[in-house]
């Protein structure tokens, strides 16, 4: 189905493109600064709510399952109603959720409130991306991807940082405030400069498949997230990953027979989405998620380093993030995407593995080095993968493809994070250790790293013209 205007023909110029993408980043950069900001006033909240800190994590699970509960539906609300109006309710809905964190008086009013974050949050994602590809061509996509995926390279890193700088100056109050501004100013960007949208004709609701793919991304995330809380049990965090993995089987079988489907599995036939999102770019993204949450500890309880001394290595990493954008454009304009991501993934894995090799008596100007390699590849990487996956994408498959790139991100987020806890555990475990060391965090770094070095290698099946048409590169014969 494909979208068409209320008034007239979507603007198809660059600079429409640029706007709806520089709105959506604004959107995207609130939600993700919000989740990460959390983490740092947990301790002040349970104090505020008369709670233990750790009940206080519940607000994160429950904002992490209504998120996975929605995204599925996100892609059929934009075609039924129109992805301007359901990006305005999300932001709506996240900008009063915020605001309710912020004037909770305990804990129950903080996860009912946390729960609506997480369904604003579920549908600002994927439309965000359905509503930059239907207002950017091909010829446009390259630019209008870099602008909406700097938010997740710098908000994860400015994140934590600024929620500490707020809890200790302020109150923990200011971390959810602070979204109002950035949501106000989003509903009245969106308001003015994207224009309506609407499809051309509605299939039902497949609620059976809505069903079937809640549950089974919500038990799948829920049991990722356990893995890196060992002491809660192992059994019900198998359980939820296998009934995870059962009930989304099911789901696929479901979805690939029905005649109308809440998502249209056919973008995986596409070569060019399936290898960004479903395979090599799934399992190089599960490399890249765990990076950011070993360095951290590396720093703190493998070398030892305050957390503010830990925050400026990091800063290092972030600086990379931010350095990479200006030429990441010109790149994949100059060498096409197949390259790049064999070459690039190669690169930003052995500098994860490179990691293994660093001390708290490494030259300190190595390790920002280090940090500045790791950031600037991983930055080129996110871009390149998250054009391409919808460089071939036809314009009835955009809003599936969203909403599936999406929910496979949300797993390769977490089945890093997952993954790099289950490493450092089990190696702590093998040698006897009471606490982490060093050594422990070496295992870690040099096993992901394999992971993006294995992902990068299968980026060879690519054709050698694969996204020409949004990078411009026509590889010579």
């Amino acid at each position: 189905m494909t979208a068409i205007p209320e008034n007239e023909a979507l603007p198809e110029s660059a600079t429409q493109a640029r706007r709806v993408a520089l709105i959506v980043a604004v959107a995207f950069f609130m939600q993700l600064l919000d989740s990460t900001i959390i983490s740092t006033s947990l301790p002040q909240m349970g104090q505020s709510f008369g709670v233990p800190a750790v009940a206080m994590s519940i607000g994160i699970t429950v904002y992490m399952l209504t998120m996975a509960v929605f995204v599925p539906l996100s892609g059929w609300l934009a075609d039924r109603f129109g992805a301007r109006n359901i990006f305005l309710i999300a932001i709506a809905l996240f900008t009063l959720a915020s605001f309710a964190c912020g004037i909770s008086q305990n804990l129950t009013q903080f996860v009912a409130a946390r729960a609506v974050q997480g369904l604003g949050s579920a549908l600002m994602t994927p439309v965000g991306r359905i509503l930059v590809l239907r207002n950017a061509s091909k010829s446009e996509l390259l630019n209008a991807t870099a602008l909406i995926t700097w938010p997740a390279l710098f908000a994860p890193v400015i994140g934590p940082v600024l929620g500490g700088f707020i809890t200790t100056y302020l109150s923990w109050h200011w971390n959810f405030f602070i979204n109002i501004p950035l949501g106000v100013a989003g509903l009245a960007l969106v308001a003015r400069f994207i224009p309506g949208d609407r499809e051309a004709e509605t299939r039902p609701l497949d609620w059976p498949g809505f069903l079937l793919t809640s549950v089974g991304l919500a038990s799948m995330l829920y049991g990722l997230e356990r893995i890196a809380h060992p002491e809660d049990g192992a059994l019900p965090t198998v359980a939820l990953v296998g009934a995870g993995i059962l009930v989304g089987w099911v789901a696929v079988r479901h979805l690939a027979r029905t005649q109308h489907p809440l998502l249209d599995l056919s973008a995986f036939k596409v070569q060019t989405f399936a290898i960004s999102t479903l395979t090599a770019g799934t399992i190089f993204r599960v490399a890249i998620n765990a990076t950011p949450f070993l360095l951290p500890l590396l720093f703190q309880v493998g070398f030892g380093l305050s957390p503010v001394d830990a925050g400026l290595m990091i800063l290092a990493y972030f600086l990379g993030n931010l350095g990479m954008k200006a030429v990441t454009t010109p790149t994949l304009r100059r060498f096409g995407f197949r390259p790049v991501l064999i070459v690039n993934g190669v690169i930003a894995s052995l500098s994860i593995m490179a990691c293994a090799a660093i001390s708290p008596r490494t030259p300190q100007v190595l390790v920002v080095a280090l940090m500045l390699i790791a950031g600037l590849t991983r930055s080129m990487q996110f871009t390149a993968l998250n054009t391409l996956a919808f460089a071939d994408v036809a314009a009835q498959q955009r809003s599936s493809a969203a909403t599936l790139s999406s929910m496979l991100q949300q797993v390769a987020m977490l089945f890093g994070v997952a993954v790099a806890a289950a490493l450092l555990n089990l190696s702590q475990i093998a040698r006897g250790g009471p606490v982490l060391e060093l050594v422990d965090f070496r295992l870690a770094f040099l096993a992901i790293g394999a992971v993006g070095l294995v992902a990068s290698f299968r980026f060879l099946t690519l054709p050698p013209a694969a996204g020409a048409e949004v990078s411009g590169h026509l590889p010579r014969n």
